[in-house]
Order: structure tokens, then C-alpha cells, then sequence
């Protein structure tokens, strides 16, 4: 076995990785650097300091990334288009490269010989940070306990955390597995591994359910420059403030929960349920102004690769080069997304009211059907002979072969 000394560690003061700390320092007898991101969940700085260093950590290491996640990752994917099997906003498995290739550079400072990850062997999020640390850091060890140790379940974990004074969350009462960011919420395990089972209202963090939504709906107006929410209700806010109050508003009215049976990467077949108020809105604004500014071609290739795109970050690609060709264009194609969105978030629906941009290709003259028509309806003979010639070729092919 490799001469290990100091392994940093994936830390979210969660069960797995709380019991992770002690059994890695039982293991391999080493230094333990518990590495915490702030993506938006909400992360209580000292009680995390208490818990790792009850489980053992040498040293605690928190950052605050959550204006980068939205920014330099959330967004892109919006930009994309970015849904995996239509439901998912890959809220999670977007921080997973944000963390990882901190979690890298934490390593090098502190002259670290590993990495470490609380992943379990059939989840995504191993391959998440794994392919992220062979990216970055390829000469560095990856240890992953949960593939390792020999407890097979999550109540044999509690069990460990108690014998060891490890104070966690879970209970057996309360057995969710949840990861939340600005983006969104992942909400699994439980009685949701029956995907029979309706979820209870308990289990949700961000929305409201639609008996206990306002009777009045919430009209807001979001404004973009270049692909990138500006200002809300015409008030300029920065994007971690701007998606807070999204998440509110919209998850007050209960937008943005979806429950997917979705095909996990190594597999299996995954009872997931989400929350994505914020997500929600903004992707169907974004839309609304790609509508408005993007030519038929363009949006038929965003339509194509948006799929290709969110299956590459749920895959854990997100440093291949394919990704990032693909960032590229969709970030050029983004340039001209600028405008005003008016929307009215109402009993989980969200209705478009109107849509405006400087970079508009809608042309009133064209399209209106009163005097001000200046479309030329005679050239539109010439266009559909043409356009239907290969259909009056197979019509004429069909009348013989029926003689």
C-alpha cells in the first residue's frame, strides 16, 4: 500500500462523510483535511468545525463559492439548455467539478499525497469527482471509504457514528439523503426508494404545495445582457441575491419540483426527487428571449445539443474537451440574449406575459396580418411549388405504381 501521510477529503458534514473522516484516519494512520464549498446550502461554519473535528480532522478548510458555481457553472448549463431526461437541472452534479478542482488546488497547497470523496459505488457523483481529479491531478491518489469499508448500510453507519461520538443528522426516523445548492435540492433514499410512494410534503425544503400557494400569482420582470439574469423587477442584483430571491418567490408559489425515475451512470435505475424554483424560471426566460433573437438554425442546434450537453455534465465530463467546444459556442451564441422577460408565477405554473430585446428579429411588419403588411403573399406561390416539388414527385410515383 502506497505510503500515505495526508488525504484531503470531500466534507459535507453529512453521515458518510462524517464516519468517512474517522475510518480514513483508522486506515491509513494519516492527516485529514476536511474541504467544505459553499455552494448555497446553507453551510454553518462552526458547527461544521465541531463535527469534523469530533470525527477526527486534522484541519478544516472552508470556501465560499457560490457566486463561481452560479456563474462559471449553473449558467452555463442554462445557456445550454441543460436538462438530463427532461427533469433534472444537474444541480448537483454541477458543484461536483466546482468542488473537486478546489478540493486540487487545496491539496497542493498543504502538500497532500490523496484525495478523498464519501461517493457510494453505485451513485454518480464518485465519477463526478473522480474523472475531475484525473483531470487535474492525475498523479494523486483517490480513495473513496464508502466502495471500501464493510458497512452496507446507512443505519450500520449511524451505528458507527455513535460508537464513535460523531454527531450527525440522520436518524433512522428521518433516513434522507438531500444535497442542496443555490440551484436546487436532491432529495432520495427513505421511503422515496419506492417509486410508488408519493413523496411527503415533509421531505421538500424549497417549494410550497399547491393547496398552500398564494391565491394571487407573483408578476416579476427578469432582464438579461448577454445570456446572464441582470436585474429583477427592473433593479439591478448580483446572480447569488438574484437567485436567492427566486427561489423564494417562485418556490412560494410552488414552482419547480419534479420526481424522475432517471438512468444512473453505472446503471441502475434511480428514484430521485428535485427542487429547482430559481432553475425553473430562469431557464424558461432564457428561452423566451432565444426566441426572440436567435435564428430557426440556431435554435434547432441549441435543441439537439442541449440533450448532449447535460448528458456530458451528468456524466461527469465536464473538463473533456467536447464540453468545452460546446461551452464555447453556446457562450458566443449567448451574446445576443439580452432583453426583458414579464412572467406570472401562479399555482406551480410559469406563464409568459411578454418579451422584449434590442437584438430582436421579429419584425411587426412581416408578421402582423392588419395594413401594415409588407410581407409579398405572391412570392409565396413560387415558394410553396418549390418547397412541396419532392411531394408532388412521390405523389406522382405513387398514382403510377396504382394504375
Amino acid at each position: 500500500m502506497r505510503n500515505i501521510k495526508k488525504i484531503v477529503l470531500a466534507y459535507s458534514g453529512g453521515l458518510d462523510t462524517s464516519v468517512a473522516i474517522r475510518w480514513l484516519k483508522d486506515k491509513y494512520h494519516a492527516s485529514v483535511i476536511a474541504y467544505a464549498a459553499e455552494v448555497g446550502q446553507g453551510l454553518k461554519a462552526d458547527k461544521l468545525k465541531k463535527r469534523a473535528a469530533a470525527a477526527g480532522a486534522d484541519r478544516l478548510i472552508i470556501d465560499d463559492l457560490r457566486e463561481e458555481f452560479l456563474c462559471n457553472y449553473a449558467m452555463r448549463a442554462a445557456q445550454a439548455g441543460a436538462v438530463y431526461q427532461g427533469c433534472y437541472y444537474l444541480s448537483a452534479a454541477l458543484t461536483r467539478p466546482l468542488i473537486a478542482s478546489h478540493m486540487v488546488d487545496a491539496a497542493r497547497k498543504v502538500h497532500a499525497d490523496a484525495l478523498a470523496h464519501g461517493c457510494t459505488g453505485k451513485g454518480n457523483d464518485q465519477v463526478r469527482f473522480e474523472l475531475t481529479f484525473q483531470a487535474l491531478a492525475p498523479e494523486m491518489k483517490v480513495i473513496a471509504p464508502v466502495r471500501e469499508w464493510d458497512m452496507k448500510s446507512r443505519s450500520e453507519e449511524i451505528d458507527y457514528a455513535k460508537e464513535h461520538k460523531i454527531p450527525v443528522d440522520v436518524t433512522r426516523q428521518s433516513p434522507y439523503s438531500i444535497d442542496q445548492n443555490l440551484w436546487g435540492v436532491c432529495i432520495e433514499c427513505g421511503m422515496l426508494e419506492d417509486p410508488w410512494v408519493a413523496p411527503p410534503d415533509s421531505a421538500f425544503r424549497l417549494t410550497v404545495p399547491l393547496d398552500r400557494t398564494p391565491v394571487r400569482p407573483a408578476d416579476i420582470v427578469l432582464s438579461f445582457e448577454r445570456g446572464v439574469p441582470v436585474r429583477l423587477n427592473g433593479k439591478g442584483v448580483g446572480i447569488v441575491e438574484l437567485v436567492e430571491k427566486l427561489n423564494k418567490v417562485a418556490g412560494k408559489n410552488g414552482i419547480g419540483r419534479s420526481d424522475l425515475v432517471e438512468d444512473r451512470l453505472v446503471g441502475i435505475k434511480s428514484r430521485e426527487v428535485y427542487e429547482v424554483p430559481a432553475a425553473t424560471v430562469l431557464y424558461r426566460a432564457l428561452r423566451e428571449i432565444e426566441a426572440l433573437v436567435l435564428d430557426r438554425w440556431t435554435r434547432q442546434w441549441k435543441e439537439k445539443t442541449s440533450m448532449e450537453y447535460a448528458q456530458l455534465i451528468y456524466d461527469g465530463l465536464w473538463d473533456c474537451p467536447l464540453r468545452k467546444h460546446l461551452a464555447e459556442v453556446t457562450q458566443s451564441i449567448s451574446e445576443l440574449v439580452t432583453g426583458d422577460v414579464r412572467l406570472r408565477l401562479w399555482r406551480g405554473n410559469v406563464i409568459i406575459l411578454g418579451r422584449r430585446s434590442p437584438n430582436s428579429l421579429y419584425d411587426y411588419e412581416l408578421a402582423t396580418y392588419e395594413s401594415a403588411d409588407v410581407f409579398d403573399h405572391r412570392a409565396a406561390d413560387g415558394f410553396t411549388k418549390i418547397y412541396g416539388l419532392p411531394l408532388k414527385v412521390i405523389g406522382r410515383r405513387r398514382a403510377r405504381r396504382n394504375k
